[in-house]
């Protein structure tokens, strides 16, 4: 089958994570002998971002790491309809210009493939009116990355065509490296943002490892100064942007990370994790997380990973994890068991095709008689 999936971006991930999810997607469908086609727009304000920050070096490691991928990059002129005409399955991500999502649900009048949207975001809670707005009367279903937002669209009246789909790690890339020597005791690797989580990091991340004196280092973007400046007088090693493939090797060179859920997914659609629990439990490192209730049971808390329910258990969770071998080598086993056995993209490309043959498709593309 030819997939084609409409994303901001595949060839960023400039703070955006749903690239890390289909660039695994993608080499899973072409590992199974199908074709996955990714585009994007020319005006992609992940990679814009990415460019202006790192230059043409920001993709290299994109295409190192992923070069059975294709990528095309399109403008106002693009032929969109020649592209859909022989595909079989078409992903738009809800990241897409409203103008472009409506393009696509016409184009579906007129030609044979499924039709998906895809929802990883929290837009549905916190931009109601821009998601409302989108016109998506056209689409066969909507994949939603959890199920507190596939009820979201079941009360917009989509009933049995939400499906949830989570995201989950590519472990042809998230991996175990044990020859790596570890240079340090925690890396966090996470983007500041919009202030959705500014108060989590201070309680979870910064003061913790100010208690602990543990030598931390945080990855990410969009730090605004007064940020910068209160880890550096924490005395945490920032180190800016890092390309998603060299995340395995950031993890393997230290002994712990952990995770601050955005406060979207906390309050208003809990239930979800980020990929970055994914990928982290996939490469091996023990994970404390900052509470979120995993009330789709995706995990084992306190086996899987730990949880901190404030930062004073964070500190104590902290050393306890570096001075206790025993404590660190069950999280790692637990962790991934956990990820080998559901959460690959592996596993979520067997959900896609079972979710395209419900609506009649052969594993060719062709409908079912």
């Amino acid at each position: 089958m030819k997939f084609v999936f409409y994303t901001h971006s595949l060839l960023s991930d400039w703070n955006h994570g749903n690239a890390h999810f289909l660039r695994g997607v993608m080499r899973n469908l072409v590992s199974r002998g199908h074709e996955a086609l990714a585009l994007e727009p020319a005006d992609s304000w992940s990679r814009q971002n990415l460019m202006d920050e790192q230059g043409e070096a920001g993709t290299r490691s994109f295409r190192r790491a992923y070069p059975e991928l294709r990528v095309v990059i399109y403008g106002s002129a693009f032929d969109h309809a020649a592209v859909l005409a022989d595909a079989d399955v078409v992903v738009v991500h809800e990241w897409n210009d409203p103008a472009l999502v409506s393009e696509i649900g016409r184009l579906r009048h007129d030609h044979d493939f499924l039709l998906f949207f895809h929802d990883t975001h929290h837009r549905a809670v916190s931009a109601r009116r821009e998601i409302a707005a989108l016109r998506l009367d056209d689409y066969d279903g909507v994949l939603a990355f959890g199920e507190t937002l596939s009820e979201q669209y079941r009360g917009a009246g989509w009933g049995d065509r939400v499906f949830t789909w989570h995201e989950a790690a590519d472990d042809t890339l998230f991996r175990p490296l044990p020859d790596v020597e570890k240079a340090g005791d925690l890396v966090w690797v996470g983007n500041w943002g919009d202030d959705e989580r500014s108060a989590e990091i201070s309680e979870f991340l910064v003061r913790p490892v100010q208690r602990t004196g543990v030598a931390a280092t945080v990855h990410g973007v969009r730090y605004p100064p007064d940020a910068l400046r209160r880890l550096s007088e924490t005395g945490i090693a920032f180190g800016g942007w890092i390309a998603n493939a060299d995340v395995p090797a950031a993890f393997a060179r230290h002994r712990l990370t952990v995770h601050i859920p955005r406060r979207p997914y906390v309050e208003s659609l809990p239930g979800i994790p980020t990929i970055r629990v994914f990928e982290a439990l996939a490469c091996g490192i023990p994970l404390i997380s900052a509470p979120w209730p995993d009330s789709e049971n995706l995990f084992r808390p306190g086996e899987d990973f730990l949880v901190a329910r404030n930062g004073t258990e964070m500190t104590r969770l902290m050393r306890a994890v570096l001075n206790d071998e025993d404590l660190r080598t069950s999280l790692v086993e637990n962790g991934l068991e956990a990820i080998r056995t559901r959460h690959t993209c592996r596993h979520r490309v067997d959900e896609l095709l079972a979710t395209v043959a419900a609506f009649g498709r052969s594993s060719a593309g062709r409908l079912i008689a």
